[in-house]
């Protein structure tokens, strides 16, 4: 039977995955350390080491920007939305949509818990007439003149010219009204103006001619407000209630109660609460379920933004494997002698998941803060502008959250380390005898 030589080379068992990732010694680190350096400079690190680091470092920075803008268009699109959106909203069912006992129910709202405001409100469309004849359709939008003092909305401080008082000093005026910013500028309508409104209600039909001819309401404009919502300061119109009730044709009835909740993001929990303490026929509507579709698409595309970001670190992952697979090559004499000395296979191992753990680390360290200073310079600046008319708002917002730099963060040094997997354990297998004869 043959009998296998004393000096026939073996090869040694791979050490198992959890004694690789014990943390290593001082010893290996500074081999580590030693090996990440160029040969010609002790002190700069080699080409394959930066490129390395830099690829983890864009990916890093890529993922950091791209949350963060994701992040910023959903807080500033909310943000805007709740300037003139009431975070909750009563209704009722029917086909006609109107509250006639809206007291009661306003009294009851108010004594609710986690409400902070509420008051009624009248929701039409008209459409409005300037002194030239140029019509535009719009949204009035009619509101108590107390809620200045405790606003459900942050309508009261976004007026630029005039009061929320809706006083026309014209005595042929039926009312006085507030235009968007961009409303009263395309109709050239501007505080003092007279602005002719044409209410929804049926024509009435004209005994003299014998059709219906509707009845067209002047109004003189008190001010102008700009909320930043492209949608609200192209569209809307404001006046106080009960001219909006005479308008509407509702009588003494409203369409809604608005609801201001000490938290937004409560504000379903409370609807809940407010519908069964309400009854039928009263309903809730929370600002979330009205932009549900928009705010579900950004949330879409935050994930798939991150997805296609995260490939970049999977590139410099590859670029990771490829870099300490050279090093192992390069250096297989140095790793027979160190094991030739005594240096165990695990050791050996643990030396390249330093590199890539140090690679990682500074990729890390150095995406961040490249991350977070190009987040707050084009947050802070406005320098990238959007159409509004579009996307709801002017500039480009970046908002980072902790949360999405904890994920970023551990991801990247997971990364890194992970890559360095398959380059630690092939030098692991590495004998004394064939590394020290290699060339």
């Amino acid at each position: 039977m043959a009998t296998e030589s004393p000096t026939s080379p073996r090869s040694p068992t791979a050490p198992g995955l959890r004694e690789l990732l014990r943390w290593p010694s001082r010893l290996e680190r500074r081999i580590a350390v030693r090996y990440l350096r160029s040969r010609r400079s002790r002190r700069g690190a080699s080409l394959s080491t930066i490129i390395s680091i830099g690829g983890v470092a864009v990916g890093i920075m890529a993922l950091i920007v791209v949350l963060g803008v994701m992040n910023g268009l959903r807080d500033d699109l909310r943000d805007k939305i709740l300037v003139a959106n009431p975070h909750l909203r009563i209704m009722t069912y029917g086909n006609s949509l109107r509250m006639d006992n809206w007291t009661d129910a306003l009294a009851k709202v108010r004594a609710t818990p986690g409400v902070v405001a509420a008051g009624p409100e009248v929701l039409s469309q008209s459409l409005i007439i300037n002194a030239a004849g140029y019509p535009e359709a719009v949204n009035i939008f009619g509101m108590d003149t107390a809620a200045a003092s405790l606003p459900v909305t942050s309508i009261p401080s976004t007026v630029t010219d005039g009061t929320l008082a809706f006083l026309a000093t014209d005595s042929s005026a039926d009312g006085a009204v507030l235009l968007g910013r961009r409303l009263s500028d395309r109709l050239n309508a501007y505080r003092g103006d007279i602005v002719t409104l044409v209410p929804p209600t049926a024509a009435r039909i004209n005994p003299a001619l014998g059709y219906a001819m509707p009845r067209f309401w002047k109004f003189q404009v008190s001010g102008v407000f700009e909320t930043g919502m492209y949608q609200y300061d192209n569209q809307w119109v404001l006046m106080d209630r009960e001219t909006a009730q005479r308008f509407a044709g509702l009588d003494s009835a409203v369409t809604g109660i608005q609801v201001r909740v000490t938290d937004p993001w409560q504000a379903p929990r409370v609807g809940a609460e407010l519908q069964d303490r309400l009854g039928f026929p009263y309903r809730s509507m929370d600002w979330q379920q009205q932009n549900g579709a928009l705010f579900g698409a950004l949330q879409l595309e935050k994930l798939a933004m991150g997805l296609v970001i995260f490939f970049i670190m999977i590139v410099a992952a590859f670029n990771i494997v490829g870099t300490l697979t050279m090093v192992v090559a390069d250096k297989t004499r140095e790793i027979g002698i160190l094991e030739a000395m005594g240096l165990p296979a695990a050791s050996i191992g643990r030396i390249f998941l330093a590199q890539g753990a140090i690679i990682g680390a500074a990729g890390v360290g150095i995406g961040l803060a490249v991350g977070l200073a190009v987040a707050f310079v084009v947050d802070w600046s406005g320098w990238v502008r959007i159409d509004p008319g579009i996307y709801f708002i002017d500039r480009l917002p970046v908002h980072v959250e902790l949360r999405d730099l904890a994920v970023v963060i551990a991801a990247g040094f997971v990364v890194a380390v992970a890559a360095t997997l398959y380059p630690s354990r092939a030098a692991t297998r590495l004998t004394p005898v064939d590394a020290i004869r290699h060339e």
